[in-house]
């Protein structure tokens, strides 16, 4: 039989990520002889193919891709040249080594791509090789998009951009469940071309399609982290909307539900009304505030600009408005960042919060996400996905900010 891959990762796209990678092993960890990738997201990022396996990356000579399943489909989807099947790790020595890619004796392991269990099998059928957490590398790797990412990450944007501010208020209205609403959402995200999965790589962390929040749903407590509350489906299923939770004409409602098209994702949380008659004060000034401090910090996305800076810049602005109290969540739902990587997964490196003063670089993708939470009412503000440039952060997400009006 003969099948064509539905997508090969072009050899030069590969070459560039490898490069990149093999520059933040030499310089952040040039005590290792190379690094052992585990996880399917980061295998897929670096071969082209959502392996069932490992990668051997070694500082010098040919990467290595050991499939315990999938080896013909890896042939199809990967350029690398050297693709091979295991099926123990007590294997990986001797076929590194019989493929001219030894092991060496100092290992960085991707730890956040294993379990505890598979970390501890790895280190027994390892015993001469000492192994390290690496995985640093991998995030600032994955970081900065090629232009072949970026190209995948605005169509995604503006897909979501058309589906959230144009298809979906053609289907809701006040009235409608939580759930109701949700269905819609992804009616219209469906028919936009979205995948249908999407990803997060924060150990224990899951999402399904996002959170619909009607009024002080906006605000229900979350073990989710980001700052928009969300009933969810049910305790087992703290995600998507809540059929008993009617959105009501006189409250916000908040759509964070992120877009994935051929494994990258956007970001965007649209607010809807009923009516701008029906905008308490309140909810006006906190809306606007969110808007200006996305709008200013979007302005400050250059290279060289260090996220921990950005944070206390959006901070303080808050602060000097006087609504501390609900910025990024209110009571224990606040959460500690107002913005943060995205890609192959929809939380990846860098986070705009405290103690990330590493400096942004071009090419970068950050999610901006300035809320307010209103006691009584719900919560508002923006969400938006952008690429950081020369110029300032371009938005990915539709150039139109604010909330939609049904009427």
């Amino acid at each position: 039989m003969h099948f064509e891959a539905l997508e090969r990762l072009p050899e030069e796209e590969s070459a560039q990520r490898l490069a990149r990678l093999r520059f933040f092993l030499e310089r952040d960890y040039s005590h290792l002889d190379g690094l052992l990738v585990f996880s399917r997201v980061n295998l897929y990022y670096l071969t082209g193919s959502l392996a069932q396996g490992v990668a051997w990356v070694p500082r010098e000579g040919a990467a290595v891709l050991l499939c315990r399943r999938g080896v013909e489909r890896a042939w199809l989807e990967s350029p690398w040249s050297v693709i091979l099947e295991f099926k123990s790790f007590s294997q990986l020595e001797g076929i590194l080594r019989e493929a001219g890619s030894p092991l060496g004796k100092r290992v960085g392991a991707e730890m956040q791509g294993l379990s505890w269990a598979m970390g501890e099998v790895l280190s027994r059928k390892l015993p001469q090789v000492q192994l390290e957490a690496a995985d640093g590398a991998l995030a600032r790797t994955r970081a900065v998009k090629t232009p072949w990412e970026l190209a995948k990450m605005r169509l995604a944007g503006t897909r979501h951009h058309r589906a959230l501010t144009e298809a979906l208020p053609e289907h809701i209205r006040p009235g409608m469940s939580e759930w109701q609403i949700a269905q819609a959402v992804w009616q219209c995200f469906f028919a936009h071309g979205h995948h249908g999965h999407m990803r997060m790589q924060g150990q224990g962390e899951e999402i399904f399609l996002g959170h619909v929040s009607a009024g002080d749903s906006g605000n229900y407590p979350s073990a989710f982290n980001g700052p928009l509350g969300v009933r969810g489906v049910h305790p087992a299923l703290p995600l998507v909307g809540y059929a008993g939770a009617v959105w009501q004409e006189d409250q916000p409602l908040a759509v964070d539900c992120g877009f994935c098209v051929e494994g990258y994702h956007t970001d965007k949380t649209q607010v809807y009304w009923a009516s701008q008659a029906v905008v308490p004060e309140a909810a006006r000034r906190a809306q606007e505030l969110c808007e200006e401090v996305q709008m200013e910090i979007a302005a400050r996305l250059v290279p060289g600009a260090i996220p921990a800076d950005l944070y206390r810049m959006a901070v303080q602005k808050v602060l000097r408005a006087g609504l501390g109290e609900g910025f990024m969540g209110l009571g224990r739902n606040k959460v500690g960042f107002v913005g943060h990587g995205i890609g192959l997964a929809v939380d990846e490196w860098p986070v705009i919060a405290p103690g990330f003063d590493e400096p942004l670089e071009a090419g970068m993708t950050l999610a901006l996400e300035p809320k307010l939470g209103i006691p009584g009412l719900g919560m508002v503000g923006v969400e938006d996905t952008f690429v950081v440039t020369q110029s300032g952060g371009a938005r990915l997400t539709g150039e139109a900010i604010g909330p939609v009006f049904l009427a």
